[in-house]
């Protein structure tokens, strides 16, 4: 099939696509805006191959995505290009407004008259798949999980944006009739993440000898999902998904913020020892808590494992050795990119 992936030279886009072109026959076309957090050195290992293309374009410019969709002429669409990043959100959510929401409908308008021109099977065949997130649902007490009928909660401006890109699907979907799929997932981690989220950026900042900035008391609770895990998730949806239906995606490894930076100093200390012989833990701070900070979030993804038969393949201790190797293996790249920001003093990359 041919795969047209929004945002694929981000975080998990490029994962997304760097898997597609290495453990399937698919065609990929990566539509990236190139923003900040968006780089073609996450896709250089597939670029040379015949079954890879890129278009830099905005999707917020309907003519620039629809002039893209009519030339590579998909037939899934995979929607990830967005605003991520809470504390950016807090900041200017005015970003999240149009990339999330402005974006969402600009591509859902190109999606549709696209799919009104196909006929027989392609029309039959072809999915518009929404990737989101977990935040949508707020926050969780001390018990439960988040399942695909949790009624939607946004917290924060992020969250909200995404909330909102997630009503524009379901209703294009019920009210036009485009086959649309939606996944919402826990928190990705793995190689090649921008490092202002939480991992990179204490394997960043511990290398560099600077504080570890831990929010509040650190007990906030995550649920992470290694990112190869999420993108043989999301294949798995636009293939065999059925259409109108949600999947949500989660790791089934529920960890307090303030484990995973100790989790990541004691794998530093072993495989990159500080030269005074002390723990990186000793470098941990706490800093004022982010502003309407949500508690917990956990998925139940019974869902896509019945009916899918996906489940990750990755243990958070396996996953997280996976990663701090990677970046230590990678520090030209993350170094490149911390350079580039040294002038951001935005909340997170700050210590």
């Amino acid at each position: 099939m041919r795969i047209f992936v929004t945002g694929g030279a981000g975080f998990i886009g490029s994962a997304l696509v760097r898997n597609l072109i290495a453990n399937s026959e698919h065609e990929v076309l990566n539509f990236d805006k190139l923003t900040y957090a968006g780089t073609l050195s996450t896709v250089e290992s597939v670029a040379d191959s015949d079954r890879y293309r890129f278009v830099q374009g905005d999707i917020c410019d309907l003519a620039a995505v629809t002039a893209a969709i009519e030339d590579f002429k998909p037939d899934i669409i995979t929607h990830l290009a967005a605003e991520s990043h809470v504390d950016r959100s807090i900041d200017g959510p005015d970003a999240f407004i149009q990339t999330n929401i402005v974006g969402t409908f600009q591509m859902l308008t190109a999606a549709r008259a696209y799919w009104n021109t196909l006929e027989g099977a392609a029309k039959d065949a072809f999915r518009f798949h929404h990737i989101s997130t977990d935040e949508v649902y707020g926050s969780l007490g001390d018990e439960g999980l988040f399942t695909e009928e949790t009624p939607y909660d946004p917290r924060s401006p992020y969250s909200a944006s995404k909330a909102g890109s997630d009503h524009l699907v379901s209703a294009w979907g019920h009210t036009y009739g485009l086959p649309v799929l939606i996944t919402n997932c826990s928190n990705n981690y793995g190689p090649f993440h921008f490092p202002e989220k939480l991992i990179p950026l204490m394997v960043v900042k511990a290398l560099a000898g600077e504080t570890l900035p831990v929010y509040g008391k650190g007990d906030q609770i995550r649920d992470w999902l290694y990112v190869e895990d999420h993108v043989r998730a999301l294949q798995a949806v636009f293939e065999k998904g059925t259409v109108g239906r949600t999947y949500n995606v989660g790791g089934n490894n529920e960890k307090q913020n303030v484990e995973v930076v100790h989790t990541v100093c004691s794998i530093l200390d072993r495989l990159r020892p500080r030269a005074d012989g002390k723990s990186y833990a000793e470098q941990i701070g706490y800093v004022a808590d982010r502003p309407g900070h949500d508690k917990r979030y956990a998925i139940d993804a019974t869902r896509i494992k019945d009916e899918l038969g996906w489940e990750p393949a990755e243990t958070f201790e396996t996953g997280i050795e996976k990663t701090i190797t990677w970046y230590l293996d990678n520090e030209a790249w993350w170094q490149e990119i911390v350079a580039r920001h040294a002038a951001d003093k935005r909340r997170g990359l700050a210590a």
